[in-house]
């Protein structure tokens, strides 16, 4: 009867202990750390041109530049994790802005979004965690630890009150990278 009752609670422990495993796995993911994903997009293009009031705009009555133009940009810097390449706010040619990533290279992982925010940009750990302190904007998630992406900014907010990126992992509340934009 000991005996039976003994290999029970093995049995238990060994359920238990392959469930918290398990558990782990799906809530770190961890082989996401190993997995690239490399997202190529060109810049959108867009056709008509309009007349906008948001902050890098020309003067009322001033026409909008045929072509994309970028108002700010900024280069990135690791955090948490090994992070470079470029970001860029883009105005289109119908006066809407988009958000550019280009040659971005950083680790993959769960639950990474793009967010703009008004936090400072730091240097090393005293950067990793600021990003969700103040006001952001998290604008989607990550389509890609690689690669160039873009990232339309909603209508109506002001991308200049806003003066950083981060590449931030939502799961950890932690910055993988970010970059300080300047205007162009």
């Amino acid at each position: 009867m000991e005996r039976v009752t003994r290999r029970r609670r093995w049995v238990a422990v060994a359920v238990a202990g392959l469930v918290v495993a398990v558990a782990g796995l799906v809530w770190f993911k961890p082989w996401a750390l190993w997995v690239d994903e490399t997202v190529n997009e060109a810049l959108p293009t867009a056709t008509a041109s309009a007349s906008a009031t948001a902050s890098g705009e020309p003067a009322p009555g001033t026409p909008s530049p045929a072509g994309p133009v970028t108002v700010a940009q900024g280069g990135f810097i690791s955090h948490e994790h090994a992070t470079a390449g470029t970001v860029k706010i883009v105005r289109l040619a119908d006066g809407t802005h988009t958000l550019r990533l280009e040659g971005l290279d950083t680790s993959n992982g769960p639950d990474l979004r793009v967010r703009l925010s008004d936090a400072p940009v730091k240097e090393g750990k005293a950067g990793w965690f600021v990003f969700d302190d103040g006001k952001y904007v998290d604008l989607a998630k990550l389509k890609g630890n690689k690669g160039d992406q873009n990232y339309p900014l909603p209508a109506g907010v002001d991308w200049s009150a806003y003066p950083s990126v981060s590449i931030w992992c939502d799961r950890f509340d932690v910055s993988f990278g970010a970059a300080a934009l300047a205007r162009a």
